[in-house]
């Protein structure tokens, strides 16, 4: 197969938002830093530790945003513990959760919680499930949940 990237130095996304200041706030507290760089039109986040450099653009194009073609944003972690830990962070924030932290079955096992931002867009913080873990899978293959307040 031929490679089609290069090598990179870091990976450079930008999503359009309704509400840059809400936006921002949002992300500040999600890659916990500030902003790089912020204009009233935009705000880059150079985040290292993902090699990520991060811009929030005002729509400004006079046209309704579509959150629903980019499905969402991951977020990859190291455990089921940084999976609860994320969530117990995003309620003290106030941030809109989606759904609360569960270890899933069916397709790609994992340990998810999923998170909406000010302007819709989707955010999945995962972490893939150990093989103990997976040794635990339910006959139904329901999910667990991992916070008990998430349940009901």
């Amino acid at each position: 197969m031929t490679l089609l990237a290069p090598a990179a130095r870091e990976f450079h996304l930008s999503l359009r938002v309704t509400d840059l200041s809400a936006s921002v706030e949002f992300y500040a507290r999600f890659f916990g830093l500030a902003p790089e760089e912020r204009t009233g039109r935009y705000a880059t986040f150079i985040v290292p530790h993902l090699k990520l450099n991060f811009v929030l653009l005002v729509n400004d194009r006079g046209t309704p945003l579509d959150t629903f073609s980019l499905y969402h944003l991951g977020l990859g972690v190291d455990d089921k513990a940084a999976v609860i830990e994320a969530y117990d962070r995003a309620r003290e924030a106030g941030a809109e959760i989606v759904k609360p932290p569960r270890t899933t079955w069916r397709g790609t096992p994992l340990h998810e919680l999923w998170l909406r931002d000010p302007t819709g867009y989707l955010i999945e913080i995962c972490a893939r499930l150990t093989d103990a873990e997976l040794a635990t899978m339910p006959q139904d293959q329901a999910p667990v949940f991992l916070v008990a307040d998430s349940a009901g």
